[in-house]
């Protein structure tokens, strides 16, 4: 009963917080307890019906082949008929606990984060908002249903980005991030049109028969440029290079919203999306290849960063960057089941590693220079062990959620491609070395006189607590109930742990952690001096590459440059065109006018005058006519 009523209902899941948004906004702006409490209560109702979807999943057979579908006429017109509705199958169910859940855990934890706050109604309904927009992005039956709530996603986040709309730090974030993602967003909706245009739908399910068809007819050419230009979107949302450089800067924003930005909502929006629509990716040799060596550059790029890095927020947020490049990267090499596996678990321990930092800021008043935090483990013992959890999650030793994720991914590539799998290896190398010098550097570091920091209320660990459990048994459990075998595209996955994959990226994560003790560990002070010894690597790293001084040279020198060019053009050729053609309208009517003076005389005058050469003229032609046309 439960799972029928929740399978015929899942576009509730987006619709209960979306209607929390608007109460809050419209009714409950002036009570704060009232507005947390109703949008806890629907995100908690969303996730009892996701749970209810889920399970619908499992006892009915509904799997990526045979979903469930329900669709009504959105708007029609001659030559075209969209529709709108739900799609649910194993993919769908999965996206829908883990972002139900996270979103839930995330506004338990706001309550405390967030309490005093002038804005405090505000921030959950804009938080409600944002969950209802990924959770009607995840049920969406074609790719312009998706297109509308993608862009409410990125709405949303430069809401909340610019949350401290006062600090012109925040606004000026916000904005970098929503103009950075419409240019991938561009690229989306062209390749949606290119679609619509040579399919004539929009449909996933029937792209997913008519693209294979139309390959094996025509070729992969086209829709290859069609299938990248789909990436573009991907590639803004979910911080690939070279659209990545909104993602640090979102860190503007209130903690909470960066644990739901980076576990469970706007950055796994654009995997999502490739998952989704991996029929059409999975014919396009050329495109995929793109995907994987973009997510592993990416992964790797953003990895090289994170080593060097000062605040607790920016080092979690290029190690999303990275994570998000390991995803990419199984989608690329033919994994779906590796990339959602990973999708999962990283949502798990990263919303776990955002809200540990939340803690040690709100107990540091928002210092957020690791060096200058350091003996936390005493002051914060909970915070303390449940980020050790999250650390040696994301590090992928055993047998916590990252191992049997990112060692799905490894295997995966080692079958494709040597290149990708050793470049994936030295990202796992990077990803425990720079996890393993914050967590030593903040919690094992020498105290800070200066600081007296204290453990966060039941509110705020709480939700940590259930996200610590979910990192240590969120990858063994489903991997046990066979996650390949319903989350997946075409056959069934059913091989186990590849056991030479999986012990050297143990080993690696071992190296990685030893590496960091011996530079940031008890008693070591050696991280100066191999800053300095590393030149400028260090100074390249520690400034991401002077990619954002290139960007910026670029608008001003580049952009500014051709916009003057293109003003010079509309100004002096295009408006001149138009005032010339006025102003020659213009004298025209001048010397036209002077025929029309409004004396009677003048008028009578012209006339006779016309009479007399119209006579002229017809004597002149009757005495041609009459000498035989001569005169």
């Amino acid at each position: 009963m439960w799972a029928d009523f929740s399978l015929t209902h899942a576009w509730l899941v987006p619709f209960l917080p979306a209607l929390a948004f608007v109460l809050i906004s419209f009714f409950l702006l002036g009570s704060p307890g009232l507005s947390s409490r109703l949008a806890i209560a629907a995100m908690g109702s969303s996730f009892v019906i996701a749970l209810g979807v889920g399970w619908a999943v499992v006892t009915k057979g509904i799997t990526v082949e045979a979903p469930f579908l329900m669709k009504t006429v959105w708007f029609s017109m001659p030559g075209l008929s969209v529709d709108m509705g739900v799609l649910i199958d194993p993919i769908a169910a999965m996206m829908l606990f883990v972002v139900t859940l996270v979103s839930f855990l995330v506004l338990i934890y706001s309550t405390g984060y967030m309490a005093g706050d002038p804005g405090y109604s505000r921030f959950f309904a804009f938080m409600s908002l944002f969950a209802a927009s990924m959770l009607g992005l995840i049920i969406a039956t074609n790719f312009l249903q998706m297109f509308v709530f993608w862009e409410l996603v990125g709405l949303c986040s430069y809401l909340l980005i610019g949350y401290y709309f006062f600090k012109i730090s925040a606004r000026e974030a916000a904005k970098k991030a929503f103009m950075t993602t419409r240019i991938g967003d561009f690229g989306l909706l062209m390749g949606i049109l290119f679609l619509q245009i040579l399919f004539g739908t929009l449909d996933f399910t029937e792209l997913g028969a008519k693209v294979p068809l139309y390959v094996k007819a025509n070729g992969a050419a086209t829709l290859t440029c069609v299938g990248l230009l789909l990436f573009a979107g991907p590639i803004g949302k979910s911080g690939q290079f070279p659209l990545h450089v909104w993602l640090p800067d979102a860190m503007e924003g209130p903690t909470p919203v960066s644990a739901l930005i980076h576990a469970a909502t706007m950055v796994v929006a654009g995997v999502y999306l490739v998952a989704r629509a991996f029929g059409i990716f999975y014919v396009l040799p050329g495109a995929m290849t793109a995907i994987a060596w973009v997510g592993c550059f990416t992964a790797l790029f953003a990895a090289s960063i994170a080593l060097t890095q000062r605040e607790i927020k920016r080092i979690l947020a290029f190690s999303t960057v990275s994570q998000l490049g390991y995803m990419m990267l199984a989608l690329g090499v033919g994994s779906l089941t590796a990339s959602m596996f990973h999708l999962m678990t990283h949502a798990f321990f990263k919303a776990l590693l955002f809200l540990g930092a939340g803690s040690i800021l709100h107990a540091l008043h928002d210092k957020a220079d690791i060096f200058e935090m350091g003996g936390l483990r005493k002051s914060m013992p909970a915070t303390c062990a449940m980020m050790g959890i999250a650390v040696l999650a994301i590090s992928g030793i055993p047998p916590f959620a990252g191992f049997f994720s990112k060692d799905e991914i490894l295997a995966a590539a080692a079958h494709v491609s040597t290149p990708l799998y050793l470049a994936a290896s030295l990202t796992a190398f990077m990803t425990a070395f720079y996890m393993a010098r914050l967590f030593l550097v903040a919690f094992f570091g020498e105290a800070n006189p200066h600081d007296h920091p204290h453990e966060s209320g039941m509110s705020m660990l709480a939700p940590m607590g259930v996200l610590a459990f979910l990192s240590v048994v969120g990858g063994i459990i489903p991997f046990a109930l066979g996650f390949g075998d319903w989350v997946r595209f075409g056959p069934a996955h059913h091989a186990g742990i590849d056991w030479g994959v999986a012990s050297g990226s143990t080993l690696i994560a071992v190296a990685g952690f030893g590496l960091a003790w011996s530079v940031y560990g008890a008693g070591h002070k050696k991280s100066d001096a191999i800053a300095q010894k590393a030149g400028f690597l260090y100074t390249l790293s520690f400034n991401k590459f002077f990619l954002d001084e290139i960007y910026q040279w670029f608008n001003r020198n580049v952009l500014t440059g051709l916009a003057r060019i293109l003003y010079w053009v509309d100004i002096r050729i295009v408006d001149g065109i138009v005032d010339g053609a006025a102003r020659g309208t213009g004298g025209a009517g001048s010397v036209l006018r002077r025929l029309q003076t409004g004396q009677m005389q003048h008028y009578a005058a012209v006339m006779l005058m016309a009479t007399v050469a119209l006579a002229l003229i017809l004597a002149y032609t009757a005495g041609a006519v009459a000498g035989g046309g001569k005169l």
